[in-house]
């Protein structure tokens, strides 16, 4: 199997990780960075807040909501080879910009504590934690405005969070147009027919809300029972009918050389919320940096903490950022 279906299979995975010790880059010394930890019924989810030192009065503060998987605050997931620090790297930019950050473990992850066991995951349970954190922000007196900002699998969640909370934006960076159970089903296809046959049997079960206790070894890593109630969540989310519900002004982001998310995806969403601004970044994979379209070259970023992310995809941020009121 090609180590990009390796890694997207794996982000589906929901394993508990320790905490990580940090990599590549440090906070520039213009910048602040504290730690914050919300309790919530769970347990509590632990994170970090970037901001600019020298500002005079209310800046914006985006809420990086993270892609699938153990995710840890910085973005790095080291059971599916991905230690690229991309949230440090975009709090650090966005810093920078005058524009301040509050990245987070994901629950199980890191310093979040959970009393969640796999079994009982959701992709709700992502989304609780986003609004648990966005509520923190509202009562800081020293932000103007919350953007949610939501990479791949936390374009979904943001989705969900974003209803009915007073954030003033939403970024959607490399996210998925298709529901969870064809995404997954377009995963199988470079497995044996028989493996694909029983995944897709499961994946039919699960829409009926029925789990099923018995699973081939061969496909223990995407549909053990234990994370079967996690994807019947997940597959229920439609993107392109949650992109119409959001009200807020909403900025599409997309790279041309992701190997797990196509440019497509990205134009099936700009059809369906129209007023949204699309901005396809050239030469942007899907942790958000400067790849080539080759498989082995693009993966191999995903190990490289300190490459920088593309210019045009801060640049964007930056300017989608300073024109909400």
């Amino acid at each position: 199997m090609k180590k990009v279906a390796l890694i997207i299979i794996t982000l589906f995975c929901t394993i508990k990780l320790i905490a990580q010790t940090e990599t590549g880059i440090a906070i520039d010394p213009s910048l602040s960075e504290s730690p914050v930890t919300v309790k919530t019924l769970a347990g509590s989810i632990s994170g970090s807040l970037v901001i600019p030192k020298n500002v005079s009065g209310k800046i914006p503060v985006v809420l990086i909501v993270a892609d699938a998987g153990p995710t840890d605050r910085d973005g790095n997931n080291p059971k599916a080879g991905i230690t690229g620090n991309t949230y440090k790297l975009l709090a650090n930019d966005l810093g920078k910009n005058g524009i301040a950050t509050l990245r987070y473990d994901k629950r199980m992850v890191g310093e979040s504590v959970s009393s969640t066991k796999e079994s009982q995951l959701r992709i709700d349970d992502y989304s609780d934690d986003a609004v648990a954190l966005i509520n923190t922000l509202i009562d800081d007196a020293r932000f103007s405005k919350i953007i949610l900002f939501g990479h791949g699998e936390g374009t979904l969640v943001s989705m969900i969070a974003i209803y009915g909370e007073p954030v003033k934006g939403y970024i959607s960076a490399e996210g998925e147009s298709e529901q969870g159970d064809k995404i997954l089903m377009n995963q199988m296809k470079s497995k044996p027919k028989y493996q694909a046959d029983e995944f897709k049997t499961i994946l039919d079960s699960l829409r009926k809300g029925k789990t099923t206790a018995n699973v081939d070894p061969a496909i223990y890593y995407i549909a053990r029972p234990g994370i079967q109630n996690f994807l019947m969540s997940f597959c229920r989310i439609a993107p392109l009918r949650g992109i119409k519900s959001i009200k807020v002004p909403m900025l599409i982001i997309q790279g041309t050389t992701d190997l797990t998310v196509s440019v497509d995806n990205a134009e099936k969403l700009k059809k369906a919320k129209s007023e949204a601004t699309l901005v396809i970044v050239k030469g942007m994979n899907h942790i958000l940096k400067e790849a080539p379209a080759d498989e082995v070259a693009n993966m191999a970023t995903y190990s490289k903490p300190d490459l920088p992310l593309k210019t045009e995809l801060v640049s964007s941020m930056v300017d989608f950022i300073n024109k909400l009121k």
